[in-house]
């Protein structure tokens, strides 16, 4: 891409700087919370939000990449408020998450159903990505799908060909939420190549709740980004064997692959608050730079491969 679109215009991929690829603001289901969340704030959320956003910025990040898409609770015009003044880039994702089935909206209509038509899926992520999400103005820079662990379900693979297919004809880039256990990374290297996705434009998302390196390394060696991006979430894997797999893989001379996040939000309704915060009081924005660089460096990762990581990997991403 010659220009990023963000939440709040276009940069180029120079002015991405220092890049967590894996971060959302909210993950919050607005049916759910219009009919029964009935202590919400919204000044009060926005407001929390721009103080952890800016926050982060504080501590040397300057963009997040945000893939929160449908079924996670995307809300545009909310993230444009929360981005307006602040010095944090917001890049935007669009896309399906689903574990099994697709939305009941296309059941009945799509290729070979009750209502023959060329994919719709396909259709309106590229709107999205080429004219702007809803009516807000701001383009999405990415596409988003998943494959958790019951693996390529019909609907999980009608989502994932149409984001390919979104990808092959608009030259987007993917990530893809994946669990590692599982090896659905590999699977969603085959689908997505057989769509005509370039694999070194997909990040294999929750690769850092594996050590196991043979099966990272060759997720890598097709030539995707490695997301080492749950870092917070010890609860799934211990920060050290987090750390140590990282570590392992620069010393193998992958650098160039490996991209870090946490996979935190602002807010999810997902869990109670105070819940998430005793089982997982690292989970937050401040982790990997108040951490995870220091331990890094401790280690004998590089200022060099740290600037690989998280500077030249996701422009390389987008250009």
């Amino acid at each position: 891409m010659e220009y990023i679109p963000t939440a709040t215009g276009f940069i180029e991929p120079r002015e991405l700087g220092r890049t967590l690829v894996h971060e959302h603001v909210f993950v919050l289901g607005e049916e759910y919370r219009l009919n029964y969340q009935q202590d919400w704030d919204e000044e009060e959320k926005v407001a929390d939000a721009r103080r952890q956003l800016s926050e982060l910025h504080q501590l040397g990040i300057d963009t997040i990449l945000d893939p929160t898409v449908l079924g996670l609770g995307r809300y545009v015009p909310r993230i444009q408020r929360i981005a307006e003044g602040l010095d944090l880039n917001i890049v935007l994702a669009t896309g399906l998450y689903t574990y099994r089935d697709i939305p009941l909206q296309f059941h009945h209509q799509g290729p070979g159903l009750l209502f023959d038509v060329p994919e719709p899926l396909t259709d309106l992520f590229i709107r999205d990505l080429t004219e702007g999400i809803a009516d807000t103005g701001v383009r999405a820079a990415f596409l988003k799908c998943a494959i958790e662990e019951p693996g390529l379900t019909p609907g999980v693979e009608r989502a994932m060909r149409a984001v390919g297919q979104a990808s092959a004809q608009t030259g987007a880039p993917i990530t893809v939420h994946t669990n590692p256990h599982t090896e659905s990374g590999l699977v969603a290297q085959r689908v997505l190549a057989e769509e005509g996705v370039d694999l070194s434009k997909v990040i294999i998302g929750h690769s850092g709740d594996s050590t196991d390196l043979d099966y990272l390394t060759k997720l890598a060696d097709a030539g995707s980004l490695l997301g080492m991006d749950r870092f917070g979430l010890d609860v799934l894997l211990p920060f050290e064997q987090r750390i140590d797999t990282i570590v392992a893989l620069v010393e193998r001379g992958y650098s160039e692959k490996i991209t870090i996040s946490h996979d935190a939000s602002c807010f999810i309704d997902w869990f109670d608050p105070q819940a998430r915060a005793q089982a997982a009081p690292k989970w937050n924005y401040r982790h990997i730079s108040e951490d995870v660089i220091p331990t890094l460096k401790d280690r004998g990762v590089s200022e060099s491969d740290l600037n690989t990581i998280l500077v030249e990997n996701p422009r390389r991403y987008f250009e």
